[in-house]
């Protein structure tokens, strides 16, 4: 009692559980979210451009610091610029303090909250290297000519302020908040404007940084749609990920689910046969007047109906009982040496005096010499008997069946069962070839049948390795097609003669 317990609880299927990804699910939330935010600036994004800002600084830390030390040089050696060693400490100083921030936020794990934080941490010290500049922007040179120093540093201040956009669009307010202030002291104390000449360089210098400002905006955008992008991209990865765990998840439940059912149907044999054998036992007894003449005519014609009825009922159960007994992988095949002529010929006079009732005529043509098969004889006659069944079923009064046994073309043996009934529309034939599916033909006729003859047909050629084909024209007919594989034919190998032994040969010739 318990394994048979244990064996029933191993096709429960548990619909209630959930199966779906609880990480993926978040996800799909989070990307969802980010994409139905309003406003051209989305906070999601935050962390992602931080992590792009982070990943530029640490690449070109070293540019920075090199032009600071450049021009530090160059001032000392060409101009002896002064407060040159304060600007330079208090500029690599702030440049350091950015490369320090940078590296260490690249070890850490940013959230949406830290990429404000840091934000805040690197304005702060770009503030530091703002007030480096502005120190820079103040030099004078006492021993050169003015308009050369304010040139020279003009063009330190341009290529600081390329290479900061460059290297910080992803924070595009940056460069104006560094160089905003060595600008300015630029103008007003560094180079006032003077002469055209130092007009002209401030106005280079502005210029520059309002360029310079516009291309980072454009970076930053271009960043953003990106970002957009591959968000979306994302989204619907996982979308699709969930779609076809959902698939999987439905297609393992529909296979479990009827794998149960056949296992069901298959344990039912014996309980399904045995009462409906004795009914049909006693009504045909009761039919025939076994044991005495029924005196009520309405009682024999009772009796002849359960009869019918149960018959239909049981070649109705063994063909469901087959089907499940083949899905739940039960369908055992006894395989002998068998003659698929001889099998033929007995399956067209089981079925015709069917076909005679309806003036039907059966030919058949059988090629000579073919070999016997190994297969399963039950087997294959419940496919021929199945073939014939049907197109005598289908074929109207007068009709002609032909069922032919032959060569195939790779040297196996085929099945031929053709009929000139109304036949099966071209995209029906899938639906015959189902289980329980019917055509719209066999629902109009008035013997339908469960629809499981053709499928059973199948099931039993795969069973044998061999293959069902199914040809139909509407209002031409429908020629139904059973093929043995080649490794089945059983091919007689000559005999070899056994040599007598030489002393047996010496005495028969004394």
């Amino acid at each position: 009692m318990s394994l048979a317990t244990s064996s029933a609880d191993k096709n429960i299927v548990d619909r209630s559980r959930n199966h779906r990804n609880p990480e993926i699910a978040r996800t799909v939330r989070t990307t969802r979210d980010r994409l139905q935010s309003d406003g051209t600036h989305n906070a999601q994004y935050d962390r992602e451009l931080m992590g792009m800002f982070i990943s530029s600084a640490l690449q070109s830390a070293a540019a920075m610091p090199v032009l600071v030390l450049l021009a530090a040089g160059v001032s000392l050696v060409f101009f002896h610029g002064s407060n040159v060693f304060l600007w330079t400490i208090v500029t690599l100083f702030g440049y350091a303090v950015s490369a320090y921030l940078a590296r260490k936020a690249s070890k850490q794990k940013l959230s949406f909250d830290d990429a404000k934080r840091w934000e805040r941490h690197f304005i702060a010290a770009h503030a530091l290297t703002g007030f480096g500049w502005a120190i820079f922007a103040y030099q004078s040179c006492a021993l050169c000519d003015g308009q050369e120093y304010a040139f020279y540093k003009g063009v330190v201040l341009l290529v600081a302020i390329a290479i900061t956009a460059m290297s910080s669009f992803t924070l595009r307010r940056l460069p104006l908040l560094v160089f905003s202030t060595p600008i300015m002291v630029f103008t007003l104390l560094g180079a006032p404007p003077e002469t055209p000449f130092q007009v002209s360089i401030i106005a280079m210098l502005m210029l520059t940084l309002i360029f310079f400002l516009f291309v980072s905006g454009r970076l930053y955008n271009a960043n953003l749609i990106m970002l957009s992008v591959q968000a979306e991209k994302d989204w619907l990865i996982t979308e699709l990920e969930m779609a076809n765990s959902s698939s999987d998840e439905a297609r393992l439940r529909a296979e479990e689910a009827n794998l149960a059912k056949s296992r069901f149907l298959a344990s039912m044999s014996h309980e399904l046969r045995t009462p409906l054998n004795a009914i049909l036992g006693f009504s045909e007894v009761m039919k025939n007047e076994v044991l005495g003449p029924l005196e009520n005519d309405m009682y024999r014609e009772y009796c002849a109906d359960i009869y019918r009825s149960g018959d239909h009922l049981l070649h109705l159960i063994n063909e469901i009982l087959d089907l499940s007994r083949i899905e739940a992988g039960r369908y055992e095949l006894n395989e002998e040496p068998i003659n698929m002529r001889d099998i033929a010929a007995d399956c067209i006079a089981m079925v015709e005096l069917r076909a005679q009732n309806k003036n039907i005529s059966i030919a058949g043509q059988f090629e000579q010499a073919l070999p016997q098969i190994w297969a399963d004889e039950r087997s294959i006659r419940q496919v021929i008997l199945n073939l014939l069944s049907n197109a005598v079923k289908f074929t109207p009064q007068g009709g002609n069946v032909s069922l032919k046994v032959g060569w195939t073309a790779g040297g196996g043996q085929y099945i031929s069962v053709a009929d000139d009934g109304p036949g099966i529309p071209e995209d029906e034939i899938p639906i015959v070839l189902s289980a329980f599916g019917q055509g719209s033909i066999a629902i109009k006729s008035a013997e339908q049948g469960t629809g499981l003859g053709l499928p059973i047909v199948q099931a039993i050629l795969a069973e044998h390795g061999g293959e069902f084909v199914l040809r139909s024209k509407l209002r031409e007919g429908t020629e139904a097609i059973a093929i043995i594989p080649r490794n089945r034919v059983l091919v007689e190998a000559p005999s070899i003669e056994t040599p007598e032994p030489a002393a047996k040969r010496h005495r028969s010739f004394a």
